[in-house]
C-alpha cells in the first residue's frame, strides 16, 4: 500500500489541525493504520493507532484527550483530529500501516508501509 500524510502546517498554542493519511488501499478487513511522529534530534515515536476492525484504538499518553484517530474507509483515507495543540507536538508525522499483528506502545518495525510525513509546527 502507498501512504500520502497531508495536513500539517504551522499553529499557535492550543489550536488544532486535522492530518490525513490517504492510501492507495486501505480496507477494513487488512489495514491497521498507525501515526508516528519525529521531533529534531529525537526517536521517532508512535502517537494513535486504528485496528483493521476498528475494534482497538490506541493513543499515547501525551495525546490522550487532545487527539482523534478516524478512519473512512470508502475515502482511503485515515485521519487524526489533533486539538489544544502545544509547543512540544512539534514534529514531523508520519502515518504507516500494517496487515499483521503490532505492538502497543507503537513500535516502528511492526509497521512495512510509510508516508512521506507532513510537518506540524505549534508555536505563537
Amino acid at each position: 500500500v502507498q501512504l500520502q500524510a497531508s495536513g500539517g502546517g504551522l499553529v499557535q498554542p492550543g489550536g488544532s489541525l486535522r492530518l490525513s493519511c490517504a492510501a492507495s488501499r486501505i480496507t477494513r478487513d487488512y489495514y491497521a493504520v498507525a501515526w508516528f511522529r519525529q521531533a529534531p534530534g529525537k526517536e521517532r515515536e508512535g502517537v494513535s493507532s486504528i485496528s483493521s476492525s476498528d475494534a482497538s484504538i490506541y493513543y499515547a499518553d501525551f495525546v490522550k484527550g487532545r487527539f482523534t484517530i478516524s478512519r473512512d474507509n470508502a475515502k482511503n483515507t485515515v485521519y487524526l483530529q489533533m486539538n489544544s495543540l502545544k509547543p512540544e507536538d512539534t514534529a514531523v508525522y508520519y502515518c504507516a500501516a500494517t496487515v499483521s499483528s503490532y505492538s502497543i506502545p507503537l513500535k516502528v518495525f511492526d509497521f512495512p508501509s510509510w508516508g512521506q510525513g507532513t510537518q506540524v509546527t505549534v508555536s505563537s
